[in-house]
C-alpha cells in the first residue's frame, strides 16, 4: 500500500538538473515493483519512471536545459557510458545501468522515482518535451510509447503499407497502434476482449479487429500479418499469434508474463518466423520518439487522478 515518505533529494550537481514534477504515469511494471512479483523489490519504495515536470535549476556544466524548460526523465537515470551498449546510445542494456527507481545511484543511495514533488537527475537522462504535447499525457510517452517506438525502428516495422499486429489494447498496444498509423502501416487490434473494437477502430484508427479467442477469426487471418507487437503480461499461447505472420514475419515482445512462454519451433521454422524482444529504448532514441510524437501530435490517452487516490488507480 503506498502511503505519504518523506525523503530528501541529493543537492543540484555541477551535471544536475532539478526539476519540479508535475504529472507521472501509472506503469504496469509499477504493481509488479510494489507486489514484489518480479522478487527484487527493495523498499521503501517510491515508485513511478513516465516523469515530466518543470526545471526549477540547473548544474554549472549543464548546456541544453534551463530553468522554466519542459522535461522529462524515463526508465534509467544513470549508466556506465563506456561499454558497447552505451557507446551504441543502448544505455538500457548497460550492465551497470541504475533504474529510476528500485536501484542504487552511484552514490550508494536508493533511487526513488517521480510519485513524488520533485527530482534530480543528471543532465545525460534528462528529455526535452516538444512544446505542442499536452504535459500530462505526454508522461507515458517516456515508458510505453519507447517501448513499442524502438522495436518498431530496429525490426523495420515502418514501412508503409506492410501489416502490423498489435496484441493487447493497453498503455503500450495503444501506442502501437498509433505509431503503426503515423508510420503508414495497415494495424490490426488482436484481443481477447470485443469491448474494445469500438475503440480501437474509431477512437484509434485500427484497420482491423480480431479476438484472439475466435479460432474462425484468427484462422481467417492466418498468414496476413507481416509484424506483430505482443505488448500482453500474462500468460498466454504463442502459437495462435505465429500462425498470422506471413513468410519472413517477425513477433516482438515488449510484455513480460511471469511465467516462460512455450515457443512451437514447427510454426517458426515452416515459415522462417522470428521471435525477438525489446525493452525500452536509450536516451537519443527516446528524444528521437518524442520528437516524432510532437511532429505527428501523438499522445497517449490517459485518465488524470489525484496522488491521494493513486491506490485505487
Amino acid at each position: 500500500i503506498l502511503s505519504p515518505f518523506n525523503f530528501t533529494r541529493r543537492k543540484t550537481g555541477s551535471r544536475d538538473v532539478t526539476f519540479k514534477v508535475a504529472y507521472c504515469g501509472i506503469c504496469h511494471s509499477d504493481l509488479h515493483q510494489i507486489r514484489n512479483e518480479w522478487k527484487k523489490s527493495q523498499y521503501p519504495m517510491v515508485p513511478g519512471h513516465e516523469i515530466v515536470g518543470t526545471v526549477l535549476e540547473v548544474g554549472s556544466e549543464v548546456e541544453n536545459f534551463s530553468v522554466g524548460d519542459r522535461v522529462g526523465v524515463g526508465c534509467m537515470v544513470w549508466s556506465c557510458q563506456q561499454c558497447d551498449s552505451c557507446s551504441e546510445d543502448l544505455e538500457q542494456y548497460c550492465e551497470k545501468v541504475v533504474w529510476t527507481y528500485n536501484g542504487i545511484y552511484v552514490d550508494g543511495s536508493p533511487t526513488f522515482g517521480g510519485y513524488s514533488s520533485w527530482m534530480v537527475c543528471d543532465q545525460r537522462f534528462v528529455l526535452k518535451i516538444p512544446e505542442n504535447l499536452p504535459f500530462d499525457a505526454a508522461a507515458p510517452l517516456l515508458c510505453a510509447g519507447i517501448t513499442v517506438y524502438s522495436p518498431m525502428k530496429y525490426f523495420q516495422m515502418t514501412q508503409p503499407g506492410r501489416k502490423l499486429g498489435v496484441v493487447g489494447l493497453g498503455g503500450l498496444g495503444h501506442m502501437a497502434v498509433k505509431f503503426g498509423k503515423a508510420f503508414g502501416l495497415q494495424v490490426t487490434v488482436i484481443s481477447t476482449s470485443p469491448k474494445k473494437e469500438k475503440e480501437a477502430r474509431e477512437d484509434l484508427g485500427a484497420d482491423h479487429f480480431l479476438i484472439s479467442k475466435d479460432q474462425k477469426q484468427m484462422q481467417d487471418a492466418a498468414k496476413s500479418l507481416d509484424y506483430i507487437i505482443d505488448t500482453v503480461s500474462a500468460d498466454h499461447p504463442l502459437l495462435p499469434l505465429l500462425s498470422l505472420l506471413k513468410v519472413n514475419g517477425r513477433l516482438v515482445l515488449v510484455g513480460m508474463p511471469e511465467k516462460p512462454l512455450c515457443l512451437p519451433s514447427a510454426a517458426l521454422v515452416f515459415g522462417r518466423r522470428f521471435v525477438g524482444g525489446s525493452a525500452i529504448g536509450g536516451v537519443k532514441e527516446t528524444q528521437e520518439m518524442l520528437d516524432f510524437c510532437g511532429k505527428h501530435n501523438i499522445s497517449c490517452m490517459i485518465e488524470n487522478i489525484p496522488m491521494d487516490s493513486v491506490n485505487t488507480a
